[in-house]
């Protein structure tokens, strides 16, 4: 078969050397310039390339396309190919035909990273053979070349499900369904949940489908009594109202239940070790522990598990202390609702560092988490009007610059001992950085300055 490969990225690049691994004839097209070490990859390889440009000639003679998530269906190069009526598909969903290990894959508008290498922990601690792989930046179909692994934990966002059509993981996951990229779903929320929901379409009885009891949109847009996969919901409290796979019986402790109703089978699994704090954590730790526990990992290993896992930079990451003063980066928040999660999270007195290019924010939900917790806000943008309205008659003390040294500086010096100075900017970063990685690693070389 001819393959047209479209995105010449991490997953792009995969999906084209698993194709012609597989004897595929394959050509790959990017718009934009391709990274040097992608081309490097496809030159070695043999496959042919082209960048800058989509050769509508080369493009029209693929018999099937393997699409990056990137590229939006309103791309004039994908709807040529819809109109010739090619086949479309993601990497994940090629990838999918060649293994035959056991998938579980994790999505949800926030927590699907932490989720995802959560879960990749307890397995691969617990010795288990296990891959990393999707949008945690791993290429699945490259992974599958070789095909080594027993098991592989997936993140997968909502562009990669899209063009799935067969795919079917052993364990599905969804974590939440809150208004995201609305942008490429034609603004409608039923459009991204069905988007988000294809995880556990092609699942039937002998799948599990993990998902969060409290989320209204779930609730919503999954029809629960029609689908035969074995269903694992979980809450951060025993409802009445549910069979629930997981629930917190306090603050510490998760009872876990593999098969609801069946009251023999539950556990109760201590996660006081975890250093994940915040609510939306709480919840991101059920779904993996769940995941372990279907694997059929044992609960004092998995306590222990636990308690050895380093979290992704920028995403509620302790980088340091001065005076008793502890420096938290979130800078992966960029938007009100992780900056949400973020302040609801700790308990202590905060000083907030927030700010940024505003995404058409509305901070209403914030404010009354900041009138109990927040006891100094400092906005770091070039625009901050919006927060300054916001907040002004809600905390304390308020003030801004341009500069994160000059952030840092000031929170340590409005921080009392056993306060936490908090980046969670609620805000995208490109007005005064790169991306949110180059903020968060710019504030934490700031305390790291400042407290030498």
């Amino acid at each position: 078969m001819h393959i047209l490969v479209l995105g010449a990225a991490e997953s792009g690049v995969g999906a084209a050397l698993l194709a012609q691994a597989k004897g595929h004839s394959v050509f790959v097209s990017d718009k934009s310039p391709i990274q040097p070490i992608y081309k490097e990859k496809l030159t070695q390889a043999g496959i042919p390339f082209e960048e800058n440009q989509h050769t509508m000639e080369e493009v029209l003679k693929a018999e099937e396309v393997i699409k990056s998530p990137g590229i939006p269906e309103k791309a004039p190069v994908i709807q040529a190919l819809r109109e010739k009526g090619t086949p479309i598909i993601s990497e994940i969903e090629f990838a999918g035909r060649y293994t035959k290990a056991k998938c579980i894959c994790i999505t949800g508008t926030n927590g699907k990273t932490t989720t995802t290498l959560l879960t990749y922990h307890l397995l691969k601690e617990t010795g288990y053979n296990v891959g990393l792989a999707g949008n945690v930046g791993y290429s699945f179909a490259e992974q599958i070349i070789e095909d080594k692994f027993d098991y592989y934990v997936i993140e997968l966002s909502s562009f990669q499900l899209d063009d799935t059509y067969h795919f079917q993981p052993w364990i599905s996951v969804l974590l939440n369904i809150t208004p995201d990229h609305l942008d490429r779903y034609n603004y409608s929320l039923a459009s991204y949940a069905e988007s988000k929901l294809r995880i556990m379409r092609n699942q039937d009885s002998s799948g599990y489908f993990i998902y969060n009891a409290d989320d209204e949109n779930i609730q919503r847009y999954f029809q629960a009594a029609l689908r035969s996969v074995q269903q694992l919901p979980f809450s951060l409290h025993h409802r009445s109202d549910y069979q629930l796979g997981a629930y917190y019986l306090d603050e510490e402790n998760i009872c876990v239940d593999l098969q609801p109703g069946y009251f023999s089978k539950t556990q109760k699994i201590n996660t006081a070790s975890s250093p994940l704090i915040g609510q939306h954590n709480r919840q991101n730790m059920m779904a993996a522990v769940l995941c372990a526990r279907l694997a059929g990992i044992e609960k004092s290993r998995i306590e222990a598990a636990l308690a050895t896992f380093h979290n992704a930079d920028h995403r509620l990451q302790p980088v340091g202390e001065i005076n008793g003063v502890r420096f938290i980066n979130d800078s992966k928040a960029t938007n009100v609702e992780a900056a949400w999660y973020a302040l609801d999270g700790i308990k202590e007195p905060i000083v907030w560092i927030a700010g940024g290019t505003d995404k058409g924010n509305d901070y209403a939900t914030l404010v009354q988490l900041a009138e109990t917790k927040v006891k100094a806000l400092i906005c770091l943008g070039v625009d901050n009007e919006k927060l300054k309205t916001s907040f002004a008659s809600v905390v304390p003390h308020l003030e801004e610059t341009q500069s994160v040294e000059t952030a840092v500086r000031r929170a340590a010096e409005l921080a009392q001992p056993g306060d936490v100075v908090l980046l969670s900017p609620a805000c995208a970063s490109f007005d005064l950085f790169k991306n949110y990685e180059d903020r968060g690693r710019q504030f934490a070389a700031a305390v790291k300055r400042v407290s030498e």
